[in-house]
């Protein structure tokens, strides 16, 4: 089933404020008083909505088959839970729940009792709650629900920024964060304080634990100190390509060719490595001295997710399929593959335990100056080089039996990037079957 980006959005609002409602009435009935669950401050848990959307876009296909779907629906909405947990611990430094005393736990953010249950909702949801709520959507008159989805999803991002800044102006003791309290000084207005200041105190109300004494995130002195954003660009960077080279290399001897492995039009960039290594930076830099298993079962689930994910978004945007494993044995949906799996949790292990700490260390000796210049020139050019790349893939799929180019922009993509380099580009692009 096709839906617009209304529609997703509708789904997500929807389920959002279901599961703020799930949430709110099991938190009430445990502390018999009311309490406003999640990180923003309106009658919505993002988490739900964001779960919902990703199953709703990615499983589709799985619709029809009970057992894959329940399975995709639990292996999802625990990754969610789990990346969920632990970027909310990032930014206060303290978990906002934890499962440690329930029986086969992980991490203490997902356990198996929970993940039965969510995999059970999403199924429900994707199979059935999906259709309902559209029914009741498309029942309102068409300007009505255009206009009410389009203010509500405005309003929440209001409020999840001030729920941001909440959380940085509760964690004090970081320079990063002081800095961050004099721009607002200077820039906010009394009522806009006011305001940051009722969520501040939702949020202490809601989880308590944020007042507790956090270990700061960012320090000062060298360049890229710590695991921010310079850190993480250069560590993005270097896994696009050290990624296109190893898939590269993997081609020839597996295949006995080379093979062009590029996410990109200019340079040997392949930026679903790069965004995979950001991801587990972010998420595992901390756990780095937990034992191996750890970071193993972490690799194994959330790659799997993570590239199966990349997978049907890939085909959604560019009509493409970049990658078949069809004819792997225990692969699902030809998208993922139980061997590959097992090289994601191998790759977690070996990137925190050796190449983390060591492409750290030597990111932070470049020299201040030429750091901040040589990240933002490399920005600007991967930011570039992605929008212009995304344009070639959309319009190679757009001329496979569609319109001839009729825009300035259509028509300088086409003439840069006709359908034989697109091929060079990418040789293992096929059309997305009907």
């Amino acid at each position: 089933m096709n839906y617009t980006f209304t529609e997703l959005i509708w789904l997500f609002l929807a389920y959002a404020f279901l599961g703020w409602v799930i949430e709110t009435v099991v938190g009430s009935l445990k502390t018999r008083k009311f309490t406003n669950r999640g990180f923003s401050t309106g009658p919505f848990c993002l988490v739900y909505g964001v779960s919902a959307v990703i199953m709703t876009v990615t499983l589709d296909d799985l619709i029809d088959n009970t057992v894959f779907l329940f399975i995709g629906c639990g292996i999802l909405s625990t990754v969610i839970e789990w990346v969920t947990g632990k970027l909310l611990e990032r930014l206060n430094s303290h978990k906002l729940w934890d499962y440690s005393k329930k029986k086969w736990n992980y991490d203490g953010y997902i356990c198996l009792e929970y993940s039965i249950l969510w995999a059970v909702l999403g199924m429900l949801s994707v199979r059935y709650g999906n259709r309902l709520l559209l029914a009741f959507f498309r029942f309102m008159p068409e300007p009505l629900y255009e206009i009410l989805v389009w203010c509500i999803a405005v309003l929440i991002l209001l409020d999840v920024l001030l729920s941001v800044a909440a959380a940085l102006h509760i964690r004090k003791n970081s320079p990063s964060t002081i800095r961050v309290q004099q721009k607002v000084a200077v820039f906010t207005c009394k009522l806009g304080l006011a305001i940051v200041g009722y969520v501040e105190r939702r949020m202490k109300k809601a989880y308590p634990i944020i007042m507790e004494k956090a270990e700061p995130i960012y320090r000062e002195g060298k360049f890229a100190e710590g695991c921010g954003f310079y850190k993480l660009f250069w560590l993005f960077m270097i896994a696009c390509v050290l990624g296109d080279l190893v898939e590269t290399v993997f081609c020839r001897f597996s295949m006995g060719y080379w093979m062009n492995r590029s996410s990109l039009v200019w340079g040997p960039f392949s930026v679903i490595w790069g965004f995979a290594i950001v991801l587990a930076t972010v998420l595992l830099y901390k756990d780095r001295d937990k034992p191996d298993y750890h970071l193993f079962l972490f690799g194994t689930f959330m790659g799997g997710a993570y590239e199966y994910v990349c997978s049907v978004l890939s085909e959604l945007v560019f009509g493409k399929v970049f990658w078949d494993y069809s004819k792997i044995p225990f692969n699902l949906d030809g998208r993922v593959n139980l061997l590959f799996c097992f090289f994601w949790g191998i790759a977690a292990v070996i990137w925190i335990k050796f190449f983390y700490p060591r492409l750290s260390a030597w990111i932070e000796k470049i020299p201040k100056i030429w750091g901040y210049l040589l990240t933002w020139i490399l920005a600007v050019f991967m930011v570039c080089n992605m929008l212009v790349s995304a344009a070639a893939l959309i319009r190679y799929d757009q001329r496979d039996g569609g319109p001839a180019a009729k825009s300035g922009w259509e028509k300088i993509i086409d003439t840069h990037f006709d359908d034989q380099k697109m091929e060079r580009i990418y040789p293992n692009a096929k059309q997305k079957p009907e």
